[in-house]
């Protein structure tokens, strides 16, 4: 479906981002320091927020307790049980991170990480579209299941 702000910096930069930030959010966390509590408690508040931010955008449904996906992103209902489970187990270690992980003195800085994730709705529903009309000039490459 395209890596997140894939649109705005292409393939390349957006993987460099994620191939670059993800590792030094993870050390940063295994290392454990006073310095680092206020970055970790906004990305596990970015987290918590992105993984919301998919059942604002697209239609769900509560089943036993839990939020799931209907519609997702063009994908086959046979994968949304899969996608379901990312989307739940992203969320799931975001809010976990927060109660038993994050001092208690910085997990006021979840809330600009949910609010900056939740910010972002306009520019994800624009990598949509923009996926949308990649499937299109692309087909090989993109999700037939999104061209219109």
């Amino acid at each position: 479906m395209g890596l997140v702000f894939q649109p705005y910096l292409g393939l390349g930069g957006a993987g460099t981002l994620w191939a670059t930030s993800l590792p030094v959010w993870m050390a940063a966390s295994v290392r454990g320091s006073r310095r680092w509590d206020p970055a970790l408690a906004f990305l596990a508040g970015l987290s918590l927020g992105g993984a919301a931010l998919h059942f604002v955008l697209w239609p769900f449904e509560i089943r036993h307790g839990l939020p799931l996906l209907t519609k997702a992103e063009g994908l086959r209902p046979e994968h949304l049980p899969a996608y379901n489970a990312i989307i739940l187990t992203w969320g799931g270690a975001a809010a976990a991170a927060l109660v038993f992980d994050t001092p208690r003195r910085t997990r006021r800085w979840a809330i600009p990480g949910i609010s900056v994730a939740l910010a972002l709705r306009g520019s994800a529903r624009r990598h949509f579209e923009w996926i949308a009309r990649q499937a299109e000039e692309h087909p090989a490459w993109w999700n037939r299941a999104l061209r219109r």
